[in-house]
C-alpha cells in the first residue's frame, strides 16, 4: 500500500468522522428526528439520565453511543461466526471519537447557535421551515460522511457491518429486508426507553422517515459526485471461525 494512498484515505476518514458527528448532532438539535440508531441513543440517554431535559441527557450521550457501538460490534462478530478481533478493534477506534464528538457538537448547535430555540410548529411557519431545512442538511451530511469512510475502508462504525452480514449471510441478499432487520435492536431500545420515559420520544419524527427513505440514495450519489476521484478501497481477509 502506497504511503500517499494511506495518507489520502486517512485524511478523508478524519473528515468523515467529524462530518458524521456534526451532522448527527445537527439533526438532534433540530428536534425533528434523526436517523434510527441516533434517535434510539438519544432516547436511551434520557432513560439512563432519568431526565426529560435534552441538555442533561446529552451529558451521557457519548458514553451511550460508545456502549451501543461496542454491543453492535460484538453482535456483528457473533453473527458473522468469525473471531475477527482486529476488525472489532477498528470498529471501536471509529466509535469512540465519533460518539464524544456527537456529544460535543449537540450543545454547539443547540445552545451556541440557538437552533433548539426555533419553534418548529405551524404557528411559526418560517421557524418550522428553517428547522426542516437544517434537519435535512444534517441527514444529508450523515449520508455523505458514510460514503466517505466506506470508501476509505480503514475503520468503520459497526452498524455498517451489521446490515451487510444480515443481508448476505441470513437474508439471501435482500437489501431492503436486511435494512429493516438491522433496525430491530434500536427500535426495541427506543420502545423500552419510551415506556421508561413516560411515553415521551425524542429525535424521532420527520427526519427519521427522511433518513430511512433517502440515505441509501444519497450515499450512492455521494460515491459518484463528492470527491469522485476517491474510489472505494475493498479488502477481503479470512478470519478464525467461531
Amino acid at each position: 500500500m502506497k504511503t500517499a494512498d494511506v495518507k489520502r484515505r486517512f485524511f478523508w476518514l478524519v473528515i468523515s468522522i467529524i462530518l458524521n458527528s456534526a451532522a448527527n448532532a445537527l439533526s438532534i438539535a433540530t428536534g425533528l428526528g434523526s436517523a434510527v440508531w441516533t434517535g434510539s441513543a438519544v432516547n436511551l440517554s434520557h432513560w439512563v439520565a432519568h431526565t426529560t431535559s435534552p441538555a442533561i441527557a446529552n451529558h451521557v450521550m457519548g458514553t451511550v453511543l460508545v456502549l451501543y457501538g461496542v454491543s453492535v460490534a460484538f453482535l456483528t462478530m457473533l453473527l458473522s461466526r468469525h473471531l475477527d478481533w482486529a476488525r472489532f478493534a477498528r470498529n471501536i477506534l471509529f466509535v469512540v471519537p465519533f460518539s464524544y464528538l456527537v456529544q460535543w457538537f449537540t450543545p454547539f448547535w443547540s445552545d451556541t447557535l440557538k437552533i433548539s430555540q426555533l419553534q418548529a410548529n405551524f404557528q411559526h411557519p418560517w421557524q418550522l421551515l428553517t428547522s426542516v431545512i437544517l434537519d435535512i442538511i444534517g441527514l444529508l451530511g450523515v449520508a455523505v460522511a458514510v460514503s466517505l469512510y466506506q470508501r476509505a475502508n480503514l475503520i468503520m462504525h459497526p452498524n455498517d457491518d451489521l446490515s451487510y452480514i444480515l443481508r448476505f449471510r441470513y437474508l439471501h441478499g435482500l437489501a431492503s429486508v436486511s435494512q429493516w432487520a438491522s433496525y430491530v435492536p434500536p427500535l426495541i431500545i427506543t420502545a423500552l426507553s419510551c415506556f421508561a420515559n413516560g411515553g415521551r420520544l425524542w429525535s424521532f419524527g420527520f427526519g427519521t422517515v427522511w433518513a430511512f427513505i433517502t440515505q441509501g440514495y444519497v450515499q450512492g450519489w455521494s460515491d459518484q459526485h463528492v470527491v469522485p476521484t476517491f474510489r472505494h478501497h475493498f479488502s477481503f481477509q479470512s478470519s478464525k471461525k467461531l
